[in-house]
């Protein structure tokens, strides 16, 4: 069926149709839904080319990774959901890799330049980030993975970083535990702020003073994890429990206290965030891992559905979501060991 056929069908001009199908905001809602219904039943799917010759969109969204860092699992299973959301609008990811903060602002003026995509991702904010003044700029769309501060309205959708890590906190405060360790993301980066937030105004509730020494601002990633957690537990006293920023984090930190002789449960205690990786999974680690869980993979899809909003002409300032993170406790956290 073509789209010529779908409108004949229905009535309707095929420009009616047509935006109709692609969410364009002078279409009222009752038409939108009568068109999606008949296109379904009908069977009828638009030729991607002829689409965006119509709506004179690109069919794309862009992503710009900066280094290495940027490319691993978290980057892997947010894709996953992102591209197979976006797959089912025939809507294609153009991903840019660059080396430099001064590579990614470029990337994006030749993006906006181009017209390659009708809206990009841009993930792993600061609190105060340039990125999102030049795309506002350049009027190139775009759905934040986080969030920022600052007086334009910009479309977001992050998780409660502050109430996970306060909770988390809590419980081990809870446990008997005072010299919790976290282990958190580069300093800077809004989410890595959010969760030194809720640390400190856990550690504050209970009458708790801050050391230092127990907080660390690290990339994600075992080896680093390791070296730091080794230090930390050369240190007299020693932490007895620890937050970690990842579960990739939380495996250096388990090598780090099987090597002390240490048993995790029971000497130290530990609390990892992400308990989404299909391939690292709490339940079968042993022992199996306390954590703060967000699927990565579910806010990917999420954020797909949020760009299609956008460029359907919902206002960004509509667009803000702020995700609960559940607490699942297992045996990787228990009492604080006795002196």
């Amino acid at each position: 069926m073509r789209l010529k056929d779908l409108a004949e069908h229905l009535g309707l001009s095929q420009t009616t149709v047509s935006r109709a199908l692609n969410g364009y905001p002078e279409v009222n809602e009752a038409t939108r839904l009568r068109v999606a219904e008949a296109a379904a039943r009908l069977g009828y799917r638009p030729n991607a080319s002829a689409l965006r010759l119509a709506t004179g969109r690109s069919g794309a969204v862009g992503l710009v990774l900066r280094g290495a860092d940027e490319l691993g699992p978290h980057m892997s299973e947010f894709l996953s959901g992102l591209g197979g959301r976006l797959a089912t609008e025939e809507i294609d990811i153009l991903v840019t890799t660059v080396e430099s903060y001064q590579d990614e602002i470029s990337a994006y003026r030749r993006l906006a330049a181009s017209q390659k995509v009708d809206a990009v991702i841009l993930h792993s904010p600061k609190l105060h980030d340039e990125r999102a003044e030049v795309l506002m700029d350049l009027k190139l769309p775009f759905v934040l993975h986080g969030r920022i501060n600052g007086d334009r309205p910009v479309a977001w959708l992050d998780i409660d970083n502050t109430g996970a890590v306060e909770r988390a906190t809590s419980h081990l405060l809870d446990l008997g535990h005072r010299r919790i360790a976290l282990f958190n993301g580069v300093k800077g980066r809004t989410f890595a702020e959010h969760r030194e937030i809720g640390y400190l105004a856990a550690l504050s509730a209970r009458g708790v003073p801050f050391d230092p020494a127990l907080m660390s601002n690290s990339i994600f990633t075992d080896e680093v994890a390791f070296r730091l957690a080794q230090a930390m537990l050369e240190l007299k006293p020693r932490p007895t429990a620890f937050l970690a920023g990842s579960m990739m984090t939380a495996l250096g930190i388990f090598r780090a206290i099987r090597q002390a002789g240490l048993a995790l449960g029971k000497d130290v205690s530990m609390i990892a965030h992400d308990d989404v990786f299909p391939y690292l999974n709490a339940d079968n680690m042993y022992p199996t891992m306390s954590t703060t869980r967000s699927s990565i993979r579910a806010a990917g899809t999420r954020i797909a559905e949020l760009i299609l909003q956008l460029l359907g002409g919902k206002p960004a300032e509509d667009i803000h979501e702020l995700w609960p993170v559940e607490l699942v406790l297992r045996e990787s956290s228990g009492p604080a060991p006795t002196p």
